[in-house]
């Protein structure tokens, strides 16, 4: 008898076929396809569905107990090479499966409402299908090659859907930003690849840990080598997961519509390079090194983007920077030898702020209203304010999703977060010090992020406020939105509400299964480090660890509150006139923008510039001697092609002399 993993095929085949025949309509019948929006929604609806409802019985066969499954075929061979392409399905891969599915199908139910006036909508949707085709490729690969395959495939949906309004100029440098950083990345993935498969001969993940832990203990491959390769390979991750000093794509990728910030940058697309790191452990788990490297750069991240996220006015941009800074919470835990709690807060993080992302969405959408389709202003606190009353479902579900990443119990971030505290702490106490003060940290900036949006009064009417945020980014006011009804503030439409409210039950109760003491989802993903972990649990070492990430959690809510809710502590602008220089680091993003613009932007413009120097000078110059010295030969030897044989004679005669006078003279 079939078992679903036996067609789990079909789940990344069914979007690709709804994109594939939604594209080609677009191409061929493009007026009568963009006037078919209701039914290429429920088109695409339904291949997504489908493969959501074939990843929840996937992921029921894997929490019964069903073996791994792998369907495997040669695609390509050559003597005695071999390379073997197909998928697999196992507890990771059912997880992430169900994950992706889910967000993906909320994100397009949003989109719906989101997208509903935009001229591109059916566009839009065929992209957001080709993504999620190509991301549930990447999940399901058996081997490293199969993967960078579909790693490439969701870095060109990122590029489509980040720069998806192209006319932009912001959306267009944000998408070209995002791509070539990637590719940064992406080479050393490529080299690592090379290299791995060079060592060990093969590309399968357990293939390549054992082949290459047998070539470093035979002496084949030195030990620099393979932490070279390890390290390359980890590029990867670092650029698709945001991870410093990769990380700066990200917040200029929120340039894109709302519903892709949910669905890439903070559930799916990030996502992969914390799954591959995932898939890797065992080749990771062999060198010490590499896991101290990647718990640094993950705490370096963690803080950095905390940081930088509590000078943020922009409401999409301090989300996103408190996804690069939950990523790293992510990457610590890899590094820490800890897979299975990263895995656990990818989880709890891809659905709350997923929830985060769109109730901000639906935030942008109302403001919209009041001040035109001016990202800069519709995006900006500082003319927001007042908000939970005129949209109560948007303003509880985002509440909802800042108690959960603060990491306050009964709440999914609590759990997932303070297991990562809890392994760092035991592995590397200072990253785990780092890690602590960043959640109270996060705690802090999210709160900040919710008062100054719903709470207060609303400052959106505020012309004078308007035309400053214009003047600072050099722009001016559009007079096709001069004027707006403050009224015309509501709530959003059905589509964009049922996601949120939605998304909030797993924000609230998804925690649970990964309750330290009997961990539904460690025994799933590693039935041995589950019991290992139910024996050495004990509460005199988890509560004081537990209290202390709460405590100060509720330090940076209470300063928050404070701050931005009661005003009665001015605390950023003291701050800001007291320590100036550390307001300006922060506001100006650590100054990393500038360094990669200085060194990297105009200094490959300056070396292209004196390349093109050295080409127009030296390589034309050579060839325009060349040519000169030809044409000039030419024009001389010319004469001497008369006809006359007593013209040759005479010169045959005077050859002779000159070299009978040359060869006295040598003589001599």
């Amino acid at each position: 008898m079939h078992s679903a993993a036996d067609f789990a095929w079909l789940i990344p085949l069914l979007p690709l076929c709804g994109a594939i025949f939604i594209g080609l309509g677009l191409i061929s019948f493009n007026d009568l396809f963009n006037r078919s929006r209701k039914q290429v929604a429920i088109t695409l609806l339904t291949c997504l569905g489908g493969s959501a409802f074939m990843s929840y019985a996937v992921l029921a066969e894997q929490l019964s107990g069903k073996p791994t499954v792998e369907h495997l075929f040669i695609w390509a061979s050559a003597g005695s090479f071999e390379l073997p392409m197909g998928y697999v399905i196992d507890p990771l891969a059912a997880v992430m499966l169900a994950l992706v599915t889910t967000i993906a199908f909320l994100v397009m139910i949003y989109s719906h409402g989101y997208m509903a006036h935009d001229p591109g909508y059916v566009r839009f949707f065929t992209y957001l299908a080709l993504f999620s085709s190509s991301m549930l490729g990447l999940i399901v690969s058996p081997n490293l090659l199969e993967i960078y395959v579909f790693w490439e495939l969701v870095g060109m949906c990122s590029y489509l859907l980040v720069g998806f309004w192209y006319d932009r100029d912001g959306a267009a440098h944000a998408a070209q930003k995002a791509f070539i950083v990637n590719r940064v990345g992406d080479f050393g993935l490529l080299l690592g690849i090379l290299g791995l498969f060079w060592a060990t001969g093969s590309f399968d993940f357990n293939g390549i840990a054992a082949g290459l832990s047998e070539a470093v203990s035979s002496g084949t491959v030195p030990i620099w080598a393979a932490l070279t390769l390890c390290v390359l390979v980890f590029m990867g991750p670092m650029a698709k997961s945001a991870q410093f000093p990769l990380h700066v794509w990200l917040p200029d990728a929120m340039e894109g519509p709302t519903p892709i910030s949910a669905l890439i940058h903070a559930a799916t697309m990030v996502a992969a390079g914390v799954f591959l790191v995932a898939r890797l452990d065992p080749l990771f788990s062999q060198f010490p090194f590499v896991g101290l490297f990647i718990a640094i750069i993950g705490t370096l991240t963690c803080f950095l983007g905390a940081s930088i996220a509590l000078t943020q006015m922009d409401l999409k941009k301090g989300l996103a920077y408190s996804t690069v800074s939950q990523l790293g919470y992510m990457m610590l835990a890899m590094g820490c030898g800890a897979p299975v709690a990263g895995m656990f807060h990818l989880v709890t993080h891809a659905c709350f702020k997923a929830m985060l992302f769109l109730g901000s969405g639906s935030v942008i959408h109302a403001m919209e209203e009041v001040v035109g389709h001016e990202p800069i202003l519709a995006q900006d606190m500082r003319l927001m304010g007042g908000l939970r009353k005129k949209m109560p479902i948007t303003a509880i579900t985002f509440f909802i999703g800042c108690i959960a990443i603060s990491g306050i119990p009964p709440l999914a971030g609590f759990w997932s977060k303070d297991e990562i505290l809890g392994q760092a702490f035991n592995s590397f106490p200072i990253l785990w010090f780092i890690g602590f003060l960043t959640a109270g940290m996060t705690a802090f900036y999210m709160f900040r992020l919710y008062f100054l949006t719903f709470e207060g009064e609303f400052r959106g009417e505020n012309k004078e406020m308007q035309l400053s945020l214009l003047a600072l980014a050099g722009k001016e006011k559009d007079e096709e939105h001069e004027e707006h009804e403050i009224g015309k503030i509501h709530e959003s439409a059905w589509p964009m509400t049922f996601p949120l409210a939605v998304l909030s039950i797993p924000s609230v109760l998804i925690g649970f299964v990964g309750v330290p003491w009997n961990s539904v989802f460690a025994n799933l993903l590693d039935h041995n480090e589950a019991l290992e972990a139910a024996e050495k649990f004990s509460w005199g070492g988890f509560l004081p660890l537990a209290m202390a990430s709460v405590a100060i959690s509720s330090c940076g809510i209470f300063l928050a509150v404070l701050t931005y809710y009661l005003n009665q502590l001015d605390l950023g602008v003291s701050l800001s006139k007291k320590y100036p220089q550390i307001n300006s680091f922060l506001q100006n993003k650590w100054y990393l923008d500038d360094i990669n613009e200085k060194i990297f932007v105009r200094g490959s413009r300056k070396l292209a510039r004196e390349v093109l120097e050295v080409d127009a000078k030296v390589v034309d110059g050579v060839v325009n001697l060349t040519g000169l010295l030809t044409l000039g030969s030419g024009e001389g030897l010319k004469y001497f092609e008369t006809g006359r044989a007593q013209f040759y004679a005479l010169i045959v005669f005077g050859g002779v002399i000159a070299l009978v006078a040359l060869f006295g003279v040598v003589g001599a």
